[in-house]
């Protein structure tokens, strides 16, 4: 037997039978889409829905689980509910909170979301998860369907990382800020692991691209669902420099920017620095007196390369190397002279 069955099976003999078919991310059944309904183009508000009632709600099975498992379900005003103490998203598509909203209009709010007492104000709560659904209930001045439990620290955020991990819910960007937010809070890398479901290596590497990449870029671009592990560890590669950040900073600071969608803003400034890579790239050369181009060399803000035709001046880099103390002396003894004379 599946675990929905199983789900299915516990729940029906307390009265709270599964509903069957596709869920929507409200809990909400769906009725399948006609085959010819899956070839239209689907853009904006269309499109949002159609993703909307596309999803297999694994919040309603676990949910339902903490209901079979005795757990009761309160009615709270959603006023007195706080998101969790770690944000886990960045700003979401409006299309697809709209989508939401009018979902849980139609249909009511079918899956009741997770919330601990909050540790340190009475009477008031915070939310492990839903917090989707809890924006949209508050915007329709509902009352928020909620299973109340007693969670620690720890077990809040693994509640919190699992479910959305099940639901393969967070884009890989939000996951690696998500990582590096809670190993800031002092959670053990153990702890994350089991939040996340992932191992080690993962979880370096989410963490090492949350880290390269500055959290303006970062929160400006979004979620960016389309954008994966790859693209991302070379946008944390390219703006490592001042000069790519700033390039990124220009281009945020556009107001045509902002109307972008969450992918094409990702791409608008990985094509930017990709280009001021580039350029940076080139090489300066320098030639001897009669003309030869012997050299070529590159200033960065860090750094300065220096290459060689080996061609045009065989042996010319193995002198140089031989004679770099003898020249570094000399470039040190510049530079004390010209203090002694500016003072």
């Amino acid at each position: 037997m599946s675990r929905k069955d199983t789900l299915r099976s516990l729940l029906a003999e307390r009265g709270q039978g599964l509903p069957t078919g596709n869920l929507d991310a409200a809990g909400v059944p769906a009725s399948p889409l006609p085959h010819s309904a899956t070839q239209l183009v689907r853009a904006g508000a269309v499109g949002a829905m159609s993703r909307t009632l596309g999803k297999i709600a694994l919040a309603a099975e676990t949910a339902k689980a903490l209901i079979a498992s005795g757990e009761t379900v309160l009615e709270l005003d959603p006023g007195r509910v706080d998101g969790s103490f770690l944000a886990d998203r960045l700003a979401g598509d409006v299309a697809d909170h709209a989508a939401l909203v009018a979902s849980i209009r139609s249909n009511g709010q079918q899956v009741p979301i997770l919330v601990r007492p909050h540790p340190a104000q009475e009477g008031r709560y915070q939310v492990a998860y839903g917090h989707r659904r809890l924006r949209a209930v508050a915007e329709l001045g509902q009352r928020i369907r909620a299973v109340v439990k007693d969670l620690s620290d720890e077990a809040l955020v693994v509640a919190q990382g699992q479910e959305n991990s099940a639901r393969m819910d967070l884009s890989y960007i939000e996951r690696a800020m998500f990582a590096a937010a809670l190993e800031d809070k002092g959670f053990s890398r153990d702890i994350i692991m089991a939040a996340m479901s992932v191992e080690k290596t993962q979880l370096s590497k989410l963490i090492a691209v949350s880290r390269a990449i500055p959290a303006d870029i970062a929160r400006a671009i979004g979620p960016a669902p389309k954008t994966g592990r790859p693209k991302w560890m070379a946008l944390a590669e390219r703006v490592s420099t001042k000069s790519a950040a700033n390039t990124a900073a220009k281009i945020i600071a556009d107001p045509a920017f902002a109307r972008l969608v969450s992918d094409l803003r990702f791409m608008q400034i990985f094509n930017a620095v990709a280009a001021r890579e580039a350029k940076a790239a080139r090489l300066s050369a320098w030639a001897t007196d009669d003309g030869r181009k012997i050299a070529r060399y590159r200033q960065k803000a860090n750094s300065f390369v220096l290459e060689l035709d080996e061609t045009l001046a065989p042996s010319f880099g193995a002198y140089l190397v031989a004679h770099l103390s003898e020249l570094y002396r000399g470039f040190q003894a510049r530079d004390t002279s010209t203090a002694k004379t500016s003072r």
